[in-house]
């Protein structure tokens, strides 16, 4: 099996050596069920075979599968196939791979996409909005306000537990 035209074989097992657990991850947020997860990670590394993209350092090999991974994602979840079957309908014969997810988590992974991303990679991944923003393509102040209005969505969501 012939590699990239840029990576060899060996580059890309460190690659996925290095970030398979976060994309996993990411993956996971948006999916939210282990079939569905593994297979946007396999498309994440294949896409990631065939793309050109020189990075300049591991920081910014990580962005790009993040991003990569949260694209595939929101393509494959506005799919119309997604949208006719749902997961209800399907029997679930697969074993999901143990994640750790605490109850903060849950609420995060049902807020609104944009909110979700930037509160997962800030808070769960320890990115700054200023990275943020590079590896979304969006502004730093719109990142700031996606973390402002996901905190505020969270606490109603907490204190609506509580009570």
């Amino acid at each position: 099996m012939r590699s990239s035209l840029l990576r060899t074989n060996e580059e890309l097992i460190q690659m996925y050596n290095r970030h398979v657990d976060t994309v996993y991850r990411v993956c996971f947020m948006f999916m939210k069920n282990g079939p569905d997860t593994e297979d946007m990670v396999q498309n994440t590394f294949i896409r990631l075979m065939k793309d050109k993209t020189v990075f300049q350092s591991t920081e910014h090999e990580k962005a790009w599968l993040i991003r990569t991974a949260t694209n595939l994602c929101k393509d494959h979840l506005k799919h119309w196939w997604t949208k006719t079957v749902g997961i209800d309908h399907a029997t679930d014969v697969a074993i999901e791979q143990p994640v750790n997810i605490d109850t903060t988590l849950e609420m995060v992974m049902e807020l609104p996409s944009k909110y979700k991303t930037a509160i997962y990679l800030y808070y769960y991944e320890g990115y700054t909005t200023e990275e943020i923003a590079g590896i979304l393509n969006k502004s730093q102040s719109t990142i700031r306000g996606y973390l402002l209005k996901g905190r505020k969505l969270l606490k109603m969501e907490m204190e609506g537990d509580l009570a």
